[in-house]
């Protein structure tokens, strides 16, 4: 596909603005080939950067991703934090990012690179749709030892930030993180839903290593809690916006938790 796509139809832009958003994300089901995420994720990018500088557009914005840097962090992730992906996704976004990084900037254009954290908005898919799934038939959340805190990223703010960045000139190029002001754990996660919900809710303390036990058994019979998901529902990967918010001299429109709401709420409309 990719490879065809190039073949014949070659990147034209005759826009002021490229918004660069194909990518392929994480394959759960671990299908995919190892050069599929670096034709769409490196070599794709690279040929839409390469068509933009010699365009007349004068604004380029990409969406990497915070994996680029790191699938697994112990303390807050900073712009500048040393890259070290250990998934062929995120070595490939990165790979993306240093090649627009190699290239000197013409007069009169900007250039950012957007490292989102987990975005989530109407027609979301995921963990957080599993996760509202279960509060709304009104099962026991049993993961309640489990304490982590991670970032999240209202569709909303993301939008929010975009649009500045087209329509500002006095918004630096560069990299950066992109993720709502305040990170939360899996379990106001699961409040949130059931608030969304006008619902309770109730959050059991079960072993951790009776769920890490369970998580094998469903590695095993390849049912809805396994390892991966596991440790995706309970892993802590704070995000700084820091960077971004001093650039934009404004405040996030939506708080986190009131852009979790939104997303919830637009499940209800849908179901």
């Amino acid at each position: 596909m990719f490879n065809k796509f190039k073949k014949n139809n070659p990147i034209r832009i005759n826009d002021e603005i490229v918004i660069h958003l194909a990518g392929k994300a994480h394959d759960l089901k671990n299908v995919s080939s190892p050069n599929e995420y670096y034709k769409v994720n490196a070599e794709l990018c690279e040929e839409v950067f390469e068509a933009f500088l010699e365009s007349k557009a004068k604004v380029f914005i990409t969406l990497s991703s915070v994996k680029a840097v790191a699938d697994e962090i112990d303390s807050i992730l900073l712009e500048d934090s040393t890259p070290n992906p250990i998934t062929h996704y995120g070595k490939s976004k990165l790979v993306a990012e240093k090649y627009i990084l190699s290239k000197p900037i013409p007069e009169g254009k900007r250039v950012y690179i957007l490292r989102p954290s987990m975005i989530h908005g109407p027609g979301n898919k995921g963990n957080l749709n599993l996760l509202y799934s279960l509060v709304s038939k009104g099962l026991p959340w049993p993961l309640g030892l489990f304490e982590n805190s991670r970032s999240y990223l209202s569709i909303e703010n993301l939008c929010f930030i975009i649009k500045e960045l087209i329509e500002r000139e006095d918004i630096p190029s560069g990299v950066y993180n992109v993720a709502d002001d305040v990170p939360l754990s899996t379990n106001e996660v699961i409040n949130i839903i059931a608030e969304s919900r006008g619902k309770n809710v109730k959050i059991l303390n079960l072993s951790k290593n009776f769920i890490r036990f369970l998580a094998r058994i469903g590695d095993i019979l390849k049912l809805p809690l396994n390892s991966e998901r596991l440790k995706k529902l309970t892993e802590s990967y704070i995000v700084s916006n820091a960077k971004i918010k001093i650039a934009l001299g404004k405040q996030l429109p939506v708080s986190s938790k009131e852009g979790l709401l939104r997303t919830f709420q637009s499940f209800a409309e849908n179901a």
